[in-house]
């Protein structure tokens, strides 16, 4: 029973990180789209693609947190406990990205959209740092067993959590680029299509040396998930290479 349910979590967060992830890319690429006048068409392609869903994929994100807490009671004790300050973060990061979202399209004055704007693209970049460095902290074996709290600093400070933010940030951008291309294609906009297609190729390629680098930090870093690494997944290391 208790491999069933780790088996649906895994493809929870495999959903939320595909689903959510994208909407987080998307707000990478609103912040890094320029002024008003630069970042205007592709702004409203993002507007576009995750206007209708993008508060709905958080129910992934409860999804998993109501399975962990049922059936993993110990295991999520000992990560609130351990990670509460970035999982406070990424809370607060979700809350305000929202609000700033919705809030953006009805303001009138410029200067307000553009902070709102501003909120919404930093918060999209906050969030999956903040998950990836806890992902990262749990891997790499700091947070401790039978619902006990670790160190709340070194969790999620640390050179493996800090790779694997940064891993969860491009790998975001690049599945968000991803949709958008698609997205400027059914709107028939082939400059905008041009547009992210290049930076879902720059992102790929970031996120591919992003992981490469991570296996040197992981080695030296979190041995045990290397020998995991370099052993039972390492099929899966192969195809993500290929990738």
């Amino acid at each position: 029973m208790s491999t069933a349910a780790a088996i649906i979590l895994f493809a929870a967060v495999t959903m939320y990180a595909i689903f959510g992830g994208a909407d987080f890319g998307a707000g990478f690429w609103d912040l890094t789209a320029g002024g008003a006048t630069r970042g205007k068409e592709p702004r409203k392609v993002i507007d576009h693609s995750i206007g209708p869903v993008w508060e709905a994929n958080h129910v992934w994100l409860i999804f998993v947190f109501v399975v962990l807490w049922t059936c993993f009671p110990e295991a999520y004790a000992s990560i609130t406990l351990t990670m509460f300050v970035p999982l406070t973060l990424a809370a607060l990061g979700i809350v305000l990205r929202g609000a700033s979202f919705a809030f953006r399209k009805v303001v009138f004055r410029a200067r307000a959209r553009r902070h709102f704007g501003a909120i919404f693209a930093v918060s999209s970049v906050l969030v999956p740092y903040c998950f990836g460095a806890v992902a990262g902290g749990i891997a790499s074996g700091r947070v401790p067993a039978g619902g006990q709290a670790g160190d709340p600093v070194n969790s999620w400070i640390n050179p493996t959590s800090i790779v694997t933010g940064l891993l969860a940030v491009s790998v975001t951008a690049y599945v968000a680029a991803v949709l958008l291309t698609w997205d400027a294609g059914r709107l028939s906009d082939e400059t905008i299509v041009a547009y992210f297609r290049a930076r879902a190729v720059a992102a790929g390629i970031v996120a591919g040396v992003v992981a490469l680098v991570g296996l040197f930090v992981v080695r030296s870093d979190a041995r045990y998930l290397f020998d995991g690494l370099a052993s039972r997944a390492l099929p899966l290391v192969v195809l993500s290479v290929l990738a």
